[in-house]
Order: structure tokens, then sequence, then C-alpha cells
């Protein structure tokens, strides 16, 4: 397996890049937005082609890099499902699989340092967030933060883990790369405790400052859908209502770009064609599924995802192959649920 980890001085925060083998698909953990050229050329060097930018929560400390990724490389945004950003491609439930080319993430829900925070755990190693830290744990008094939360997410979960797994942070302040479940459980400070009031009674009692940041990462990052937009020309979005509408008058083609995971667990529209986001490329062939949609029903065709980023991307990929008169559902599935639209299963 490839695996980098890289580091920003200015807010101490571990990136992580990893992908199962070299020309194939990777995917990218807490990225920081001041670094994203670097990213990108290590992915260039490495031949390796980003598919998914993951952020284990809102981060306070800097302004996250999945906006800009999503820019250079259109690959899927992937956040936890209680993270309250306008927008991302995809949002993980507790104990979901994220597989890019083998390589395989599974969803730990770990609040506490924020009422948003997963973490990710491959076969050796988990990828904390702020969640568990090496020799400390994450602070709880912002972003609806609660203590307790924080133990039940490290006594419950992490340390439940082997004592063998390696634990990987998104930040360090004192030159650290890496620690084990089992090194923590030993020798962290903040878990040689014997009760969740123990556990509360240090955290509540830290008196840290705000992080500097603060004031400006948390607004940027909650707010990282809106640059998708530019990827859409006037008229290419297409309400829920008028689709509602227009499907009524069978006068559409839709098509899902969601993963099939995504499907089984939220359903879909009826009579939508499912291609996978991961395959757009490949359908606009000649003999794909997108190719031929777009030629034997111009002007019909209506793209879909979960919230409307990969829609919007997808959209703008086909207009760049040549096909012309596409729209994308705005909100996707989630708009269509919220007005009453019915989903199958």
């Amino acid at each position: 397996m490839i695996f980098q980890q890289l580091f920003d001085p200015t807010s101490s925060t571990y990136t992580y890049v990893l992908a199962r083998r070299f020309g194939g698909e990777a995917l990218i953990i807490d990225p920081v937005l001041e670094l994203v050229p670097t990213y990108v050329s290590l992915l260039e060097r490495l031949d390796l082609r980003l598919v998914k930018a993951i952020d284990t929560h809102i981060h306070a400390d800097h302004v996250t890099g999945l906006g800009a990724l999503r820019e250079f490389t259109k690959c899927v945004t992937v956040m936890g499902e209680r993270s309250g950003v306008d927008c991302v491609s995809m949002r993980v439930r507790e104990d979901e699989v994220i597989d890019v080319d083998g390589v395989e993430l599974r969803t730990m829900y770990t609040p506490g340092h924020t009422d948003d925070s997963y973490s990710f755990l491959a076969s050796d190693r988990v990828f904390t967030g702020d969640a568990l830290l090496i020799g400390g744990t994450g602070r709880t008094d912002f972003q609806n933060g609660d203590a307790y939360a924080s133990y039940d997410s490290l006594f419950n979960k992490l340390l439940k883990l082997s004592p063998e797994t390696i634990v990987f942070p998104a930040h360090d302040y004192n030159g650290n790369t890496a620690s084990t479940i089992g090194y923590e459980r030993a020798h962290n400070p903040r878990l040689q405790v014997s009760s969740p009031d123990e556990y509360a009674e240090i955290m509540h009692n830290l008196n840290l400052p705000d992080p500097k940041m603060m004031d400006v990462a948390v607004p940027a990052n909650v707010s990282i859908g809106q640059s998708v937009k530019k990827f859409l020309r006037p008229g290419e979005a297409m309400a829920v209502k008028d689709c509602m509408g227009a499907r009524e008058a069978d006068d559409l083609v839709l098509i899902d770009l969601r993963e099939k995971h995504e499907r089984q667990r939220d359903g879909w529209i009826a009579k939508s064609l499912h291609v996978p986001y991961g395959c757009v490329e490949e359908q606009l062939k000649d003999a794909g599924t997108l190719a031929q949609s777009a030629k034997d029903h111009p002007g019909r065709i209506v793209l879909y995802c979960a919230y409307g980023e990969r829609s919007a991307l997808a959209l703008d990929t086909m207009r760049n192959a040549g096909f012309e008169k596409l729209r994308h559902l705005e909100g996707g599935v989630a708009a269509w649920a919220e007005s009453g639209g019915k989903l199958e299963a």
C-alpha cells in the first residue's frame, strides 16, 4: 500500500494520502487548503488519481482543502452524516465502509471533540482526527464538544481496538508522527482515569485559548459546497418540483450517480438508471450507458446524486465531452425526499 503522511507546520495538521498501488486510485484525509498544490504534485508524481477526499470533522484551526481538491480533481468529498456542512458529495454513517480501489476504511462515529467527529479504521491503523491525539485528546469546549461523549468515544470505541492498531491523528504539536492504541492506553495522561467524571474534570479545566483561525476556518469549512456552483451554467440546475412535474409526464431520463451502498441505504428515484460517479468517463465512450442515453434522449437527461455535488461535476464532464442540454437535480436525493418525493427501496 502507498501511504504518505504530510504535515502543515502552521496548524500542526497531519494529512494522509492512501492508495493500493502506483497508477491507481487514491484517497486523502484531512487536507489543508494551503497545501493543496503539494498534494496535487504528490499525486502526479505517484501517478495516482484522487477519487475521495475526507475530513474527520469540521476543523477550527485551518481551512479545509476539500473544496479546492474537488475543483482540481473532481474527487468525491466525504464527511460523516452528523457534519453540518452545506454540501459534500457523500455523508457516511457509523460502521460503513469507504472503499477506494481496495483500500478500505470503516467509519467510527467518535464525538466529543466536536459533535461531528469521525474516525476511520483501516486493517492495521486508525485515523482519529482530534478524538485521540498522541499523548492527549481533543479539547471539548467548542463546536458542541462534550467531555462525556469524548470519554465514551475513547473508552468504548477507540481503546477497544487491538493494542497494535497504529494511531494517526489529525494534529500533533510535539513532533510525534504516530502511536498505537496500546501505548496511548498505558501512557496517555488523559486516559489514566477511572470514570467519566474524572475525565470530564480534566477536560473542563484545560482553559485553552481559542484556535487563532477559528473565526475564519469554521465558517469557511461549513460552506465548502458553494464553490461547486462554478461547474454549472445558467439553466443547468433543475428544481425538485420541476423534476417531479416532468417525471409525471414521463419526459425525463434520470441518471443516479451514487454508489451502490448509498442506493441500498437511502433508496432511489423510480426508473432511474444507475451509473456510479466513478464510472462516468468510462460510460461516456461510444457504447457506454451515459453516451447512449444522451444520444437517444437529447434534452431529457437529468443527473442526480445524494446532495447535488457529484451531479454538477459529472454534468461539467459530460459537457466538456461534447454533450449538451443536460441538467442536474438541485439538492439531489436529499432534496427529493424532503419535498415528499417517493423513493424505491
